[in-house]
């Protein structure tokens, strides 16, 4: 685990920490190289894909789906290779409008960095691969493939990281479009051969890459060694100033670790969009460690690793998350599955950003001393 941890993180710390001598000569020797030219679809073409990735049934709701999942779990949770793309056969239900129960038949197969691991989680993240010729007229119309995050471990504290997750999901969505959706999920695990119901935890859907590009009106893009100069600035500072605000770290543009980058024609700039905030102090999991490389003793520490920006630049990015604040406290209060003490937990720890960017004192210490001036 702590390999891990340090290997995704020495990124960040070779290409975020304003004030090291490593960091822009890497960045300067390795300048961003843009992808070659694709061709564009047709602005109609575009319009029409943002409608129908904005309209996709799955996330038309916030209130929790209920899912059984039928697989061969032996073999598919013995399956730890993160290189791996082995598939394996499998069946979902789920409710259909009328109160019937469609069954598709899908692949899965395991996903994800920590959590793939056998020493972090004993049930692994999922990828679900859907067959488009069975899903018109459920709710994963449109859908080929989509992300499960799953309760990690059989114990109610992990089950718990689900619906934590969730939230921040939701708080990046008050902020911005430009953001993944994500949707609670009420999920039972059967094993084929017995029939066996192994499981019945909270998970959560996470929508796919290409349709978060699509709303954006554009496409991802794979380009790596993106330094801040090439990247859309409300869009780069709304997401960094979010990733400070629930505790952060395991995130590098750079890299593409942890982020999905965008681009749209004609602009010449590219737009990062997060994703995968369970090492986030917000979530706090008990399997996340805090990035040591950044001198962080505790994952609910908080680090800035965004642009260098005159408090007074940032002011009109604070004042995007003030007015959001009594929707994030609603969020944090409604979500299902939440414990009590979680609750006040979380709320505390968001009112301590909010009093960070209310002291001028506090925010020069946080956003200026600690901020970059290359890439994350």
């Amino acid at each position: 685990m702590r390999q891990r941890v340090v290997s995704s993180l020495a990124v960040v710390a070779a290409f975020c920490l304003f004030g090291s001598a490593s960091a822009p000569s890497l960045v300067a020797q390795t300048p961003a190289t843009p992808p070659a030219p694709r061709e564009w679809p047709t602005a109609d073409a575009m319009r029409a894909r943002r409608i129908a990735a904005e309209q996709r049934p799955l996330f038309a709701t916030d209130a929790p789906l209920t899912i059984t999942l039928t697989s061969d779990f032996k073999a598919v949770n013995r399956d730890r290779n993160p290189k791996s793309t082995t598939l394996f056969p499998a069946t979902i239900a789920v409710a259909k409008r009328d109160g019937s129960v469609a069954t598709l038949p899908v692949q899965i197969r395991t996903r994800g960095h920590s959590r793939r691991l056998q020493r972090t989680c004993s049930f692994a993240p999922l990828r679900i691969e859907f067959d488009p010729q069975t899903t018109a007229g459920t709710i994963f119309e449109g859908h080929r493939a989509l992300k499960l995050g799953t309760h990690c471990r059989a114990d109610d504290l992990y089950e718990q990281y689900m619906p934590r997750e969730y939230v921040a999901y939701r708080i990046f969505n008050l902020l911005t479009p430009r953001s993944f959706r994500a949707r609670l999920v009420d999920a039972s695990y059967i094993d084929r051969a017995s029939g066996e119901k192994i499981a019945e935890r909270q998970a959560l859907f996470i929508e796919d890459d290409d349709d978060v590009a699509r709303r954006a009106e554009g496409r991802i893009t794979d380009a790596e060694k993106l330094v801040f100069a090439r990247l859309e600035r409300d869009t780069l500072t709304l997401m960094t100033l979010f990733e400070y605000m629930i505790g952060n770290t395991d995130v590098s543009i750079y890299a593409q670790h942890n982020v999905r980058v965008i681009e749209r024609p004609g602009v010449g700039l590219f737009y990062p969009v997060p994703y995968d905030f369970d090492y986030s102090g917000l979530v706090n999991a008990r399997y996340a460690l805090p990035a040591t490389v950044l001198n962080l003793t505790s994952v609910t520490e908080r680090a800035y690793m965004g642009p260098c920006r005159p408090l007074a630049e940032l002011e009109p990015y604070f004042e995007q998350f003030r007015a959001v604040r009594p929707k994030i406290m609603d969020i944090v209060a409604s979500v299902p599955g939440l414990s009590e003490n979680y609750r006040k937990d979380a709320a505390k720890y968001l009112g301590n950003f909010y009093e960070t960017i209310e002291k001028p004192r506090q925010a020069r210490e946080a956003f200026l001393d600690r901020c970059n001036k290359a890439g994350m």
